[in-house]
């Protein structure tokens, strides 16, 4: 079933690093913290696995910031979002202005900030390459100081009570016998956005080879 919760930390970037080789364990991470009014973020970001045959693709482009709509007015903190497309939610394959897969008009037209920023996700090309490649593409958009905004799952059970968002990818489109096919949701996708001095947003998008580009009402692949 999709995330039991799905939402946006909005903070101030305090610091990166990359997994050490030696404690990376499967999935290769590159870990943000970002700090809130209610302590640090442990924001762990996966860039690509180290041990299977699932790579990573990612995108790198830079919004205004009134392309975000009611994303860049959060405030600091953690924000739950509904997993619709008026909540200020993320879905990297949904353009609710078209057809949608069964040819069915959606209800209503989205709002323009919506519809533009979906043009902007689905005009920019997917790289691929490695966990290195990966990492050192996200890296530059990470100052410290900056207005950050990831989008994903927040931990709900760690058992020392750290804050922190994981899944910060997209997230549906997994193959039918996968770990994760079970997750598949639409308008819950993760992202990493920081706020450049001139008041726009440097966007890291990331997906693995794995999962579809186009999926069902439930976030499954379809052909």
């Amino acid at each position: 079933m999709p995330f039991a919760r799905y939402g946006a930390l909005s903070g101030t970037l305090y610091r990166h690093y990359r997994d050490r080789p030696d404690d990376q364990g499967r999935w290769f991470h590159l870990h943000i913290e970002v700090d809130a009014p209610d302590g640090r973020y442990h924001c762990a970001i996966d860039v690509d696995s180290h041990k299977s045959n699932v790579g990573v693709q990612w995108k790198l482009f830079t919004l205004d910031a009134g392309d975000l709509g009611p994303a860049a007015a959060l405030a600091p903190g953690y924000h739950d979002l509904a997993s619709a497309p008026d909540s200020g939610a993320l879905d990297f394959l949904r353009h609710p202005a078209l057809l949608d897969r069964s040819g069915v008009l959606f209800q209503r037209r989205p709002p323009s900030w919506l519809q533009e920023l979906l043009d902007l996700f689905g005009s920019r090309p997917w790289h691929a390459g490695s966990n290195a490649d990966a990492a050192t593409a996200l890296e530059p958009i990470l100052v410290p100081g900056r207005r950050t905004l990831v989008f994903g799952e927040p931990f709900l059970d760690d058992p020392e009570g750290d804050l922190g968002m994981h899944n910060v990818h997209q997230n549906q489109g997994d193959p039918v016998g996968s770990q994760w096919w079970a997750e598949n949701g639409i308008w819950q996708d993760g992202a990493t956005l920081t706020q450049r001095s001139d008041g726009r947003y440097d966007v890291f998008l990331s997906k693995f080879s794995s999962q579809a580009g186009h999926t069902d009402g439930a976030g499954h692949p379809v052909a």
